[in-house]
């Protein structure tokens, strides 16, 4: 582990640090579809199909690239592998500034998808650095770094008014961040050969894994914790334009109000799991989730209806207000919840927790590209926009079904237990 004199804490406090930042300028560039799609989707005249499989693609790449870029920093070290991840996607970005066609933009974005492979290469990096005892805390620190979505919906939509409206702008300036991000990361971070571990978990042995039902629950809270969250930090601009009219910048701001708490609020959540329990935290996570987009289904509704003095109108739509609000609570309770489901793997699997956390993670990565593309096969067939939302209460029914049948077995056993314990 990590040394315990004070230059090796200075150290391990550096590398945090610099892992920290990268990370939220990677998280920031791999969400930059949540607003540039929007611009691109008028240009190209995309269905809403169209554009949620677009604002998806990156989301793939960095999904199915964590398993072997995990495999890369347990085998070469954390350091050289975050720094030429960054590296590589530099070009990619810079040359989305310059793509015309749909084909061209989807290539692309693969490409600059690589850089959400980066929260696989960063946890156990800097876990390493640090003891046991402190390695909850510079994970939940490195994973706040999730709130590079929020900056996404800060800076970019600001780029696009000073460059006339031209979106070629942001692309630009990201790749060049980028660079610059990697070239800080290098300077500030450290390597330390005794964190290499000769023989690493390959893909095969990780997908092994499965045979366990318990990873399959796992699977699917992530799916909706992270997948959904992510699904709605690149949905959610767009909607705000649509739903309400705001112009890109208001719309962009409000969806922050979602993104923000989603990323850096994780450290909290692992914070609550550890104080009451990973299955009670997960519970009411699900069930916060449930009651609010609940709410956010219903679509703006206008009804009329004949009364003693003739008809009568109702308009039934949530303002902008209360839908931020909501999407808030939705970000504290995802930023949780993403939480919880780890200490889970921490509980359940402490032997095994890599590799179970890079199939879990997958799956979280998965749910966040396959949800988008249905919010748009969604629009496209129902022109409902809460539809999506629709979806999103659909599978957190699933997971509170899934939860009460498989731990009320467990839950009796150990109230039998304590009963058979307690004094007479």
């Amino acid at each position: 582990m990590s040394n315990n004199s004070p230059v090796g804490s200075r150290k391990a406090i550096s590398v945090l640090a610099s892992s920290t930042f990268a990370f939220t300028v990677c998280f920031a560039v791999w969400m930059m579809f949540a607003v540039l799609g929007i611009p691109i989707k008028t240009q190209l005249n995309l269905t809403e199909t169209e554009f949620g499989l677009l604002a998806a693609m990156p989301v793939l790449t960095g999904s199915l690239i964590r398993v072997p870029l995990g495999i890369w920093t347990d085998r070469y070290g954390g350091r050289i592998v975050f720094f030429l991840t960054m590296l590589i996607a530099v070009v990619p970005i810079w040359l989305m500034a310059y793509a015309t066609t749909y084909w061209q933009f989807l290539v692309l974005a693969l490409f600059v998808g690589l850089v959400g492979g980066s929260f696989s290469v960063g946890t156990p990096y800097v876990a390493r650095w640090f003891p046991r005892s402190k390695q909850g805390f510079a994970m939940g620190v490195f994973g706040a770094g999730n709130s590079g979505s929020a900056i996404t919906k800060f800076a970019a939509p600001a780029l696009i008014i000073a460059a006339g409206g031209a979106w070629t702008i942001v692309p630009k300036v990201y790749a060049v961040a980028l660079l610059v991000t990697a070239v800080l990361f290098w300077l500030f971070s450290a390597t330390n050969p005794a964190h290499n571990v000769g023989k690493s978990v390959g893909f095969g042995e990780q997908m092994r894994v499965l045979k366990d039902p318990r990873v399959w629950r796992y699977c699917q809270y992530y799916s909706v914790v992270f997948g959904g969250y992510v699904a709605l930090a690149l949905w959610m601009t767009k909607y705000y334009v649509g739903e309400y009219g705001f112009d890109i910048q208001v719309a962009a701001f409000l969806a922050a109000c979602f993104s923000l708490p989603g990323g850096v609020l994780r450290a909290v959540g692992g914070w609550v799991s550890d104080r009451y329990g990973a299955y009670k935290t997960t519970w009411w996570v699900m069930w916060v989730c449930w009651v609010a987009f609940f709410i956010l289904s219903y679509p703006q509704t206008e009804f009329t209806i004949q009364t003693a003095t003739g008809p009568q109108t109702f308009q039934i739509a949530l303002s902008p207000t209360l839908f931020t609000v909501l999407m808030f609570i939705v970000g504290i309770a995802t930023a949780i919840g993403k939480a919880s489901v780890f200490k889970f793997i921490s509980d359940d699997f402490d032997d095994n927790i890599g590799a179970v956390s890079g199939v879990v993670g997958l799956a979280g990565g998965l749910g966040g590209f396959v949800l988008p593309i249905m919010f748009g096969v969604l629009l496209d067939l129902t022109g409902v926009r809460s539809s999506c939302f629709m979806l999103l209460y659909g599978t957190v029914c699933v997971s509170l079904v899934w939860m009460h049948f498989s731990f009320r077995p467990q839950q009796r056993q150990k109230g039998a237990s304590s009963a058979l314990s307690a004094p007479a």
